[in-house]
């Protein structure tokens, strides 16, 4: 497996096409000042030894060294040995609730970013846990799998969107089935945590619930939005056009549904938390998810690496050499074919 150690130095090399940039405008300013010195033509036949395009080369070599030095700071790595380790944890499959009601602003700054935020703050407490992620509307779909790599798990939350799901509604139903299906064999320590602004009318949520009670799976679940309710905005290029109407003209609010939620959790052993602008409620319920019983679980990983820094910094110290040994005049044969061909410098 390969890896970088420290990979924020890999930023560095963002600084190289800085450097062309600057280097473009310097040479383009060199040769504005030899114009004001005198004649091109006058200019080459004072110097004839001058090769510009070496100038460009020792640029390059330059540059190469740079971007080895930066990769040599990252220290790339190789995994040595890979071992199987137990680990003991719970599996959590997150459902998210992406249709259009979850853009509404009663939850700052709205209802789907501010569950976002929080399903990452959730990640950040993570240990050994497993995580899943299925975000439903009128119909659901797994997002993430359940896995223990959470970068993976952060960066699928930062792609969730209200476009993800084509099919607007509300299916907690389906969402649970989804949830459910995620899991593994373990007969414990699974739990679903359900982020919904509840707006449905899915009277077949509660069986689906009542079969994950009986499967030993734990549903816990979170209502995103204030008792007065809100619009329902309208994005036209990232800025809000109006809000949703109904077929009469008149404005759509969107309210939260508590009374579904709370029969929900109920029938799924877990609990209800309605959220609000100072906190959505998942720390809460992760509380009581670390109560359940930990699943023990194989995990293959490297447990030792071998840092390969000392490659690049070879490399880069073999751009430095060969651009010290490279001078800008020019090689003799080509003096040589110059003084033998003096058109040549006139047609340059």
């Amino acid at each position: 497996m390969f890896r970088f150690e420290h990979p924020v130095f890999l930023n560095l090399l963002w600084l190289l096409p800085v450097l062309v940039v600057v280097y473009f405008f310097y040479y383009r300013w060199k040769r504005r000042v030899a114009k004001q010195l005198g004649d091109s033509e006058v200019i080459r036949l004072m110097m004839p030894h001058r090769s510009a395009w070496r100038g460009h080369f020792k640029f390059i070599l330059s540059l190469l060294a740079l971007a080895s030095l930066f990769i040599a700071l990252a220290n790339p790595q190789l995994g040595s040995q890979l071992e199987k380790v137990q680990r003991k944890g719970i599996d959590i499959v997150i459902a998210l609730d992406v249709s259009n009601s979850m853009l509404a602003q009663d939850i700052k700054p709205s209802r789907l970013e501010r569950a976002k935020q929080s399903i990452n703050r959730l990640i950040d407490d993570l240990e050994n846990d497993r995580i899943g992620l299925v975000v439903f509307a009128g119909k659901a779909y797994t997002q993430l799998p359940i896995t223990t790599d959470y970068a993976a798990a952060k960066l699928m939350i930062s792609t969730v969107s209200t476009d993800l799901v084509p099919v607007q509604g509300t299916s907690i139903s389906k969402a649970i089935e989804m949830a459910s299906s995620s899991f593994r064999e373990e007969k414990s320590g699974k739990a679903i945590i359900i982020i919904t602004d509840g707006e449905t009318h899915d009277e077949e949520a509660l069986q689906k619930v009542a079969e994950c009670a009986e499967n030993g799976i734990r549903v816990f679940t979170i209502g995103l939005g204030l008792a007065e309710g809100a619009p329902i905005p309208v994005y036209n290029n990232g800025t809000i056009t109006g809000f949703k109407k109904d077929k009469t003209g008149s404005t759509i609010i969107t309210r939260l549904d508590e009374t579904m939620l709370q029969q929900i959790a109920d029938a799924g052993k877990g609990i209800y938390v309605r959220a609000n602008n100072s906190q959505v409620g998942l720390s809460r319920i992760f509380d009581e998810i670390k109560r359940l019983e930990t699943n023990t679980y194989d995990v293959k990983s490297y447990s030792d690496y071998e840092d390969r820094f000392q490659y690049f910094i070879a490399i880069a110290m073999l751009f430095i050499f060969l651009n010290f040994i490279i001078n800008e005049r020019k090689s003799r044969l080509a003096q040589k074919l110059s003084f033998l061909n003096p058109n040549s410098v006139k047609n340059k």
